[in-house]
């Protein structure tokens, strides 16, 4: 009897509905008849008109709006339902959308990361230490801040704000080696940059580090928007441990940058042999048909020990600075390029997984199976490529999947569910498409030059800035800080410069300036402060203000970022 009213009540269901849409289509016709007909076909253009509505594309405010909802409507939906967080990668989170871009700095220890640093910024930022032996033995993530302060790994990843918060799951013999920087740095308005921790080489890479280092740079390349590789032109061993991190940013070479650090220690003819050493040694390492780019120089504040390249070491960090301010411009970009692989990536796991559910028996012999299926993982991969035409590039680590796959219920699985891949397909299709165009126009209406302050200001300032040609000096201003006790010795210098009413050029002020030694970045400064008046040229009392300032900057001291009332010539000084 139940079975009876069961099916009795789910077969009276269409008759109801069709009373029901009958008794609709009469009131309807009714209702044309008596109004001629207008009312019953504005019913209809109506409905036409909803159903219409409902297939338009969602508008977006801005493009981290746009990403935002796409994954969480249409790509997460297919993550959860076949446990991709399990096997690849944690959910992305809104700050992961909204992040500023950064930057990560890897290298093996004593290759000058932390030093490249704090030559950007110019600044110490909390926590830093520097020394010829390994004293980075943490994850440092500096950042902007109102005030300077480091706050601990277990408190970072419980911060909403921060793009942190899935770092948990590698445990607390990772958090407590993990930190961040805050403070008041204009570079760090525009970018954060991540300090990590020396790679090892030796005896010392088989010391282990209690969590799975390499599986955490690998979820930060995943994330920032430029990898750099540091290494020091005195050691280009790429060991055990580097190899195993190079090769676990795989899919993201498009974010690798190589710098080859302390090249002023060398002369031309080693310097040459040793870029051919890294590059046959990267190329080894990083399959990729394109060769990687390599900034050769010296990134630090300090005058070059070898000058004799210094032309080669200014136009590199200029093209390694123009690299870095362009990561706010792409970085919405970036971002929608890696909401593409990760969907590409999830749309192939999603087969693979329904593929094993469905090859798995209902009651008995599913251990068996399970292991079956492990050791066939590479057909079962082959099928699904011939199957999708999906690219061979599309697949995951097929070791790494059959690791994971090995504590893993098979029958907990889920089987195939088209609406899931249609919606991604329809978001790969059409939304990215639309998306694409929004890029395009918050781009052009972004400055070219984002990041300011630190050794960026040095290189666009003066004769010291990028793409500045000899002779060309007049037009480019810059301020600086200059004191006149040693004039007489400076005036002797400048008259041989055979000034023009009263002033020297730029080209002719650089000619004198760069046998300091110091780098373009700190003559730009020191040329910035001492331009009290900004016409791109100096006079008596200016270049003395530069040359004082060069002396202040060799004999160890920092420079000021604006000029100091008291150390402004007597000439340019405001008379109230």
């Amino acid at each position: 009897m139940p079975r009876r009213s069961m099916g009795g009540a789910a077969t009276d269901r269409p008759r109801i509905a069709q009373a029901q849409w009958l008794q609709w289509w009469r009131l309807a016709a009714a209702v044309g008849l008596s109004e001629g007909g207008g009312a019953a076909f504005a019913m209809f253009s109506w409905m036409g008109k909803d159903a219409r509505r409902k297939k338009e594309p969602e508008l977006f405010q801005t493009v981290s709006d746009g990403l935002k909802r796409l994954y969480s409507q249409k790509l997460l939906p297919l993550e959860e339902s076949y446990r991709f967080h399990d096997f690849h990668s944690p959910a992305l989170e809104e700050a992961d959308f909204d992040n500023k871009p950064m930057v990560l700095l890897v290298g093996q220890y004593s290759t000058g990361k932390t030093t490249f640093i704090r030559h950007l910024i110019e600044q110490d930022f909390p926590g830093m230490r520097i020394g010829p032996e390994p004293t980075t033995d943490s994850f440092i993530a500096v950042m902007h801040g109102e005030q300077d302060g480091v706050v601990p790994g277990n408190a970072l990843v419980v911060d909403p704000k921060k793009p942190f918060r899935k770092l948990n799951a590698f445990g607390n013999a990772f958090l407590n080696r993990f930190n961040c920087a805050q403070l008041p740095n204009p570079v760090l308005e525009s970018i954060s940059i991540i300090d990590t921790p020396g790679i090892l080489s030796g005896e010392k890479q088989r010391i282990s580090r209690g969590y799975d280092f390499a599986a955490v740079l690998e979820w930060f390349a995943e994330r920032v928007d430029r990898i750099i590789l540091l290494f020091d032109a005195h050691k280009l061993d790429i060991s055990d441990e580097f190899s195993e991190v190079i090769k676990a940013m795989k899919n993201h070479e498009d974010k690798i940058r190589v710098v080859l650090n302390k090249a002023d220690q060398i002369h031309t003819q080693q310097l040459m042999r040793v870029y051919g050493a890294l590059m046959w040694s990267l190329g080894k390492i990083i399959n990729t048909p394109e060769v990687i780019r390599v900034y050769i120089g010296s990134f630090w504040s300090q005058p070059l020990l070898i000058a004799e390249n210094r032309k080669l070491f200014e136009a590199e960090e200029q093209d390694l600075f123009r690299d870095i301010q362009s990561l706010p411009r792409n970085a919405a970009l970036r971002k929608l390029n890696d909401l593409i692989k990760r969907a590409r990536l999830a749309k192939v796991h999603a087969y693979i997984i329904s593929s094993l559910k469905k090859e798995m028996p209902s009651v008995f012999g599913k251990e068996n199976k399970k292991k079956e299926l492990i050791n066939s993982l590479g057909d079962i991969y082959q099928k699904i490529e011939r199957e999708q035409q999906i690219s061979p590039g599309d697949f995951p680590s097929l070791k790494k999947m059959q690791e994971h796959l090995q504590t893993m219920d098979f029958t907990k699985f889920q089987s195939l569910k088209p609406k899931l891949l249609d919606m991604v397909d329809d978001m790969l299709a059409n939304d990215i498409a639309r998306l694409m165009t929004m890029v395009r126009q918050e781009e052009a209406q972004m400055p070219k030059q984002i990041v300011h302050g630190g050794a960026f200001e040095g290189t666009m300032n003066g004769p010291f800035g990028a793409g500045y040609g000899e002779g060309a000096g007049e037009g480019i201003d810059e301020v600086e800080w200059v004191v006149g006790r040693d004039k007489p010795m400076y005036d002797e210098i400048f008259y041989t410069l055979s000034p023009v009413n009263g002033k020297v050029t730029g080209a002719s002020a650089k000619k004198e300036m760069v046998k300091s030694k110091l780098p373009n970045t700190v003559l730009g400064k020191i040329w910035k402060l001492a331009d009290v008046d900004k016409d791109g040229m100096l006079d008596d009392e200016e270049f003395a203000l530069a040359n004082h300032l060069i002396k202040v900057k060799l004999e160890g001291h920092e420079l000021p970022n604006e000029l100091p009332e008291h150390l402004i010539p007597p000439s340019k000084r405001r008379h109230e």
